[in-house]
């Protein structure tokens, strides 16, 4: 399976707090994002890993362009305007029939994720599996509304009656989804959340699988958050 790391956002809010590494180097006991990421997907059947970075970002191209691995790495160096810009530009590379795409700084159990590819793995009758959470520590939460069998009915900015979870940044997606992707840039949109959106609308099955816990590590208060989350 194919997974792409979106690690091309400029991380202004920890370099603001004083924090001296670029967010995808940024240590989580000891070990960069970037690459606890990698070595994740190393033990989850990655035949590619596939990661975009800005072009300001000459110590993790550096650093990335010194990794040995058993696959393929495909670096991409270019600045985009959003999340959903650089999942555009990663998309060439995305060959399989089955993806796994997740921001750089998305942090949970390797033993969730675990579990989490292996039930998107078999699943046949679904687009997408995609990672929720009913913990809340997001400064703008995207709202996920399920039905039955957590079947994804809509997504929202604001809490509503089906809210029981909020996205957690981690999309297990088929080529099917990539065709609307394509629609989302024709279209001029410039946001994950509304590219999920138009899953929905496009008529694409999507499934909900919670994680007990996903941490975003976007301020320098939640690099010991998420090592105490991972330590326990």
């Amino acid at each position: 399976m194919d997974y792409a790391i979106i690690a091309a956002g400029e991380g202004s809010r920890l370099v603001q707090e004083g924090v001296k590494w670029p967010k995808p180097l940024v240590r989580l006991n000891g070990t960069p994002l970037i690459e606890r990421l990698i070595d994740v997907f190393l033990q989850n059947d990655a035949t590619t890993i596939n990661v975009i970075v800005n072009e300001e970002m000459k110590e993790v191209q550096e650093y990335l362009g010194k990794l040995q691995l058993p696959v393929p790495l495909r670096l991409l160096i270019k600045s985009t305007p959003s999340s959903m810009h650089s999942f555009f530009e990663l998309r060439a590379y995305l060959e399989n029939e089955r993806f796994c795409l997740t921001t750089v700084d998305t942090i949970c159990k390797k033993e969730e994720f675990k579990q989490y590819i292996q039930s998107f793995l078999k699943s046949e009758d679904i687009d997408g599996l995609m990672a929720v959470t009913d913990y809340i520590d997001d400064e703008k939460p995207l709202y996920v509304n399920t039905g039955r069998n957590l079947l994804i009915k809509s997504f929202s900015d604001k809490a509503e009656p089906d809210s029981r979870y909020i996205s957690g940044g981690i999309y297990c997606l088929k080529r099917t989804a990539l065709k609307v992707l394509d629609s989302a840039m024709e279209k001029g949109m410039s946001r994950m959340r509304n590219y999920q959106r138009l899953l929905i609308e496009e008529g694409l099955v999507l499934k909900a699988y919670p994680f007990g816990k996903i941490i975003d590590v976007d301020h320098a208060g939640d690099i010991v958050k998420a090592e105490r989350f991972l330590n326990t």
